[in-house]
């Protein structure tokens, strides 16, 4: 399975240009059974994440005529906007002050959904891991598996940097990632980090039921959809 992850900084200067190109991949995600789609814009307002969420489910829609391996559209750590988009549900991000997924639950009932709200988990070490299967969350992200680049404008302040002023979080590794599937299981457990057409079979072999990532999936399909 794959696990489609939004940065719309990586395809254009013009600001239009990156939100209509985030749209015209959730189709392509859509057409070729990627099973979830993050939409991961943190620096955006909660009107223009709206409309972007609703922009690419019109999208989805359109590459999915009838509903068939539709994709999940989850949005970052925004259940307002997730309720207001028609999102299916949420990604929630590690840390003390992110909800947990039976609060997500408890909102998403609150406001008349009739269907529960689909949620991924983001984790770093086996004990979150541990930790977020007793909430049954749909999937968990396990994160960085390999090598992992921060662009020099992610990096929080103090963080090292390389020459190229990018930083490198070292990979957590396969042997990790297989012990963090079998503490998780029955949930499933996405590989993030790194994750590269030449690795990503390694992550399957290790225990993951698929590949979360932002690069991997902005190529071609023939590159990644082997995956899906």
């Amino acid at each position: 399975m794959l696990y489609a992850i939004t940065d719309r900084r990586l395809y254009a200067e013009n600001e239009a240009d990156g939100r209509a190109r985030l749209v015209g991949l959730a189709g392509v995600w859509a057409a070729n059974r990627v099973a979830f789609i993050q939409l991961r814009e943190k620096d955006l307002s909660a009107r223009d994440l709206v409309e972007l969420a609703r922009a690419m489910l019109r999208a989805i829609h359109s590459a999915m005529p009838r509903g068939v391996g539709m994709p999940h559209l989850l949005v970052n750590g925004r259940v307002d906007v997730a309720l207001a988009a028609g999102a299916e549900g949420v990604h929630l991000p590690a840390g003390p002050d992110a909800l947990a997924p039976r609060e997500v639950r408890s909102i998403f009932a609150a406001a008349g959904r009739s269907q529960p709200p689909v949620i991924s988990v983001a984790c770093h070490t086996l004990e979150e891991v541990k930790a977020a299967r007793q909430q049954s969350p749909n999937c968990i992200l396990f994160a960085p598996v390999f090598e992992k680049v921060i662009p020099k404008n992610e990096i929080a302040s103090g963080g090292r940097r390389d020459s190229d002023g990018a930083q490198k979080l070292p990979g957590v590794g396969l042997s990790l990632l297989q012990q963090a599937c079998d503490a998780a299981a029955p949930v499933p457990v996405f590989a993030l980090g790194g994750v590269t057409a030449d690795n990503a079979p390694d992550s399957i072999r290790a225990g993951a039921a698929g590949v979360a990532a932002i690069r991997l999936l902005q190529g071609t399909p023939s590159v990644w959809k082997g995956f899906a």
